[in-house]
């Protein structure tokens, strides 16, 4: 993997975590959010998320091998597709929206987000390996 797209990917996957958290959440004042997840969607677990991206973040200026730590970023983000599969599978996206259109839209498209970004973190974890 070219070193300016591995880059590209953890910029970008650090703008979505950091900037999702904050525009959906309103700044953390949106408390539909939390309502229908308070466990994993609450304004601590929401701060989580914003500490994960500014990982990825540093993990962007890395010059080095990223192997294991591209693979610690696979199983959070692994953690965070089975909890969203788990409550869509178990709540309803319209009563959230009823409540609030960006908790619903938040609620929409995280779990979503968070296995593209996976995906990209497998890759990274591969082509590290193979590199070193």
């Amino acid at each position: 993997m070219n070193n300016k797209m591995m880059k590209l990917g953890f910029v970008l996957a650090a703008a979505m975590n950091i900037g999702g958290v904050l525009i959906f959440s309103r700044g953390f004042t949106n408390s539909v959010i939390h309502q229908f997840d308070p466990v994993v969607m609450s304004n601590f677990g929401l701060l989580m998320i914003m500490v994960w991206g500014l990982a990825y973040l540093g993990a962007a200026t890395i010059e080095g091998n990223i192997t294991w730590l591209a693979g610690a970023f696979v199983i959070e983000k692994l953690v965070y597709v089975v909890a969203w599969l788990l409550w869509i599978s178990h709540n309803d996206l319209s009563s959230v929206y009823q409540h609030d259109v960006f908790a619903g839209a938040f609620y929409t498209i995280y779990g979503l987000n968070d296995f593209v970004f996976m995906l990209f973190f497998i890759w990274v974890f591969i082509s590290q390996r193979k590199r070193h």
